[in-house]
């Protein structure tokens, strides 16, 4: 079977792309929906717990952990979904949200945090020996972090793990867990407030953050600029089936695609720029009234010195 008969199998048509079909449009992906099922149960959990005994659980906290995991499942059963293998615009936007604004608003829900306060004392040795390994170690390493961040979007959509994408549902699945994993191991120690290894000083975190910006934009650049279509024919087989009415051309979808990997790469880096910023005040804040308390320490010490005497 030729790709083109194997797309118009794998692929049903879909109505044109719009607000109504973006929001009525659903697939389902088991995977996704297990992942999200089991981590958002045992958040749940864990801050049932907390309340149970009295302990106070930051409201933030949940909203954050809520909003990733349902932009999480969202943006892999809803309308972006899908027609993520149908557009490569669209899959882009995907791509997006899935490496940097989920891993965000994960790592702002503090998970490692609520489950060492809630779990019993062997499963918590079990979770503090693997937080503290060397895999995870070696893996949260700033400079290695970073390089695996900015350059597995090269290697997804310039060897063969794009098309195996397209080709397999398996491999598609795999592909969103992959880039929601790849930027929490980048961004949790950056901007979470968990007990995780390679965390640095807030200037150094600026500093890896602003360096993902022109990668996103060279990336960007050389996907609009391309001659040659990513995923080979698959785009243009499905121009000559059902949906060839309302499917734009491919290489004007592809322009698009880099243009918003371009475009939502800088905007999105924003967001991490506040919430770094109002982290690093609220730090600062602390170590000033640390610093103050130590003073006052000093300074009664010295009184009652003074006193004796």
């Amino acid at each position: 079977m030729t790709q083109a008969a194997s797309v118009l199998t794998v692929v049903e048509p879909l109505p044109e792309l719009t607000w109504r079909t973006a929001v009525t449009e659903w697939v389902f992906d088991p995977l996704t929906f297990v992942i999200t099922v089991w981590a958002s149960g045992l958040y749940i959990l864990g801050v049932a717990i907390m309340r149970r005994r009295g302990d106070r659980w930051p409201i933030g906290r949940s909203i954050a952990w809520g909003f990733g995991m349902a932009t999480f499942y969202l943006s892999t059963s809803a309308g972006v979904a899908a027609y993520d293998t149908v557009l490569l615009s669209v899959h882009m936007a995907q791509h997006m949200v899935l490496s940097m604004v989920v891993p965000l608003s994960l790592a702002l829900g503090a998970p490692v945090t609520l489950a060492l306060r809630t779990l019993p004392a062997r499963p918590r040795r079990w979770l503090l020996a693997v937080v503290h390994s060397r895999v995870v170690k070696v893996l949260s390493f700033p400079p290695l972090a970073f390089a695996l961040y900015v350059l597995s979007p090269w290697a997804l959509y310039f060897t063969n793990w794009y098309d195996a994408s397209l080709a397999s549902v398996f491999v598609h699945e795999m592909m969103h867990v992959h880039l929601v994993a790849v930027g929490a191991l980048f961004f949790w120690p950056l901007v979470g407030t968990d007990p995780v290894p390679g965390r640095v000083q807030y200037p150094f975190r600026v500093l890896l953050i602003m360096l993902t910006l022109p990668f996103h934009a060279f990336l960007g650049i050389t996907i609009m600029d391309q001659t040659t279509l990513l995923g080979g024919d698959w785009y243009p087989s499905l121009s000559e089936g059902p949906m060839g009415a309302w499917l734009p051309d491919p290489y004007e979808d592809q322009h698009l695609a880099g243009g918003i990997l371009w475009g939502s790469g800088d905007f999105i880096a924003l967001g991490f720029f506040g919430v770094l910023f109002v982290q690093w005040v609220r730090s600062s804040m602390r170590e000033a009234e640390r610093e103050d308390r130590r003073l006052d320490r000093l300074e009664a010490q010295a009184q009652r010195a003074a006193n004796d005497r």
